[in-house]
């Protein structure tokens, strides 16, 4: 489904070790488990998942697709943390662009001769405009906030260690602080949301510091703040279960979301993996997986509703239906 398509920082770090490649990786499969579940109908209002939101098939979705927004913010973590002290290239920016609109333009006419597509206005516009909408929409917000980096790093190469770390404080203490009390509304897009996850990755960077060594440590509170991101979400569906329950991973902002992406980011930046062609060709494959899967709400309704049908699998045997919730994910970012 996916050829080698370089992030920017990949292609400016072609040949550093395998193992933010394979974080990347698991980010990658992270999202694409979030959106078997949030855009195949299995959430929707009146669904059997939402209905019975205590059944064991429904934890076991709930629990399988929690940590799309947690994958975005490891994502970014990764683009912080090399571009901070790289440039930004016109070369790289239309690079980048060209393989947006190559998807782009190949899905859409691939689903419009299928008949999941129609030529309309705003269709074309969509598909013409490198950004369409400043909110949710990954990719665009990725471009706009990719054009902001020069001045980020303008900004953080400016500042004192003690200047980044009250701004460190602050944005948290807006957006994720705040933002993960329930009742307690924090809007934002992401184009905003990446920047803040950019000062933490930088930081990290410019300002080596032993608390950010050691493998195990690192290993040790990514499994803690998951359990606690388990836990969090098992309590929310027993406490109010008609709602969706992973509330403190529902979106970027919220805290487990960031704790586990910065807690995973070390352990794997840690990690003592030599170079692997392999990985590092797979790695450099996710941007593309995204790009794909992601196309349209042509794709989402060809790929998750007709195609995987993850609805009507919902009633398989839990072993069963694991099995074919993992295999679906795999088959989606290996063809």
């Amino acid at each position: 489904m996916s050829q080698v398509v370089n992030t920017p920082e990949c292609s400016t770090f072609k040949a550093r070790s395998s193992n933010l490649e394979l974080y990347r990786i698991i980010c990658m499969l992270m999202i694409v488990a979030h959106h078997y579940v949030v855009n195949s109908g299995l959430t929707a209002s009146g669904s059997e998942m939402m209905t019975h939101p205590t059944a064991v098939n429904s934890i076991y979705l709930y629990f399988f697709g929690m940590w799309g927004k947690t994958g975005i913010n490891c994502f970014l973590m990764i683009t912080g943390y090399f571009m901070c002290k790289s440039t930004i290239t016109l070369k790289k920016f239309v690079k980048l662009l060209t393989w947006i609109y190559t998807y782009k333009i190949i899905i859409f006419l691939i689903f419009l001769t299928a008949g999941y597509e129609t030529v309309s206005i705003t269709r074309v516009a969509q598909i013409i405009m490198p950004i369409w909408g400043i909110n949710q929409n990954f990719t665009s917000c990725f471009i706009l906030f990719w054009l902001t980096i020069p001045f980020w790093n303008i900004l953080i190469n400016n500042m004192t260690k003690h200047q980044h770390q009250l701004l460190l404080c602050l944005s948290l203490g807006c957006y994720t602080l705040l933002g993960s009390i329930p009742k307690f509304h924090v809007d934002f897009n992401y184009v905003t949301w990446f920047g803040i996850i950019y000062l933490i990755a930088s930081y990290i960077r410019l300002y080596p510091n032993a608390k950010f060594e050691g493998t195990c440590k690192w290993g040790l509170l990514t499994f803690g703040t998951i359990t606690l991101s388990f836990l969090s979400t098992y309590i929310v569906i027993l406490i109010k279960p008609d709602v969706l329950p992973y509330f403190f991973v529902q979106d970027s902002n919220k805290i487990f979301a960031v704790m586990v992406a910065v807690c995973s980011f070390l352990w794997f930046r840690n990690m003592k993996i030599s170079y692997s062609k392999t990985i590092n060709i797979i790695g450099a494959s996710t941007f593309g997986v995204y790009l794909i899967h992601t196309d349209s709400d042509a794709m989402r309704i060809w790929l998750w509703k007709d195609t995987i049908d993850c609805v009507g699998h919902y009633n398989l045997p839990l072993f069963r239906l694991f099995c074919y919730c993992c295999g679906c994910i795999l088959l989606i970012f290996t063809l």
